[in-house]
């Protein structure tokens, strides 16, 4: 998870834990987050954490601090990745597939949920604050 939790991300965990008997989440550091999306993340790691971690789906959660997913694996070691199906058949996606079948891992695809990501949250928050100036507190 980079940044703002949302539905899509609730789905995927969800049908990643009904195709797994141990599911371990991973959230991006606030640092890996700014260099693949170009800003800080809205939600401060710490927080993001507790939130994947309080999600009945997922039995651990674990920081990402580098953003080769080979890597990634090497130090938590896991049998499938599960990613939305924005990846499928694209570069990144063909690139982690090849990846992974050099150390057995299979990768699996869910349906991306479309109408709801952070990108289009953290838009909205940035008009609501160029807007008001600031969001406040009710």
């Amino acid at each position: 998870m980079y940044d703002l939790f949302h539905v899509g991300h609730l789905n995927i965990l969800r049908h990643a834990r009904s195709q797994c008997d141990y599911l371990v989440a991973g959230v991006v550091s606030d640092e890996m987050a700014a260099l693949a999306k170009g800003h800080t993340p809205v939600i401060p790691l710490r927080e993001r954490l507790e939130i994947v971690r309080s999600v009945r789906f997922v039995d651990a959660a674990f920081v990402e601090t580098v953003p080769d997913k080979v890597e990634t694996w090497q130090q938590v070691r896991f049998d499938v990745i599960f990613k939305g199906d924005d990846w499928r058949g694209t570069e990144k996606g063909k690139k982690l597939e090849r990846d992974f079948a050099e150390v057995g891992v299979e990768v699996v695809y869910f349906p991306y949920t479309v109408h709801t990501s952070s990108t289009q949250l953290r838009r909205a928050l940035d008009v609501l604050v160029s807007r008001d100036g600031a969001l406040s507190a009710p």
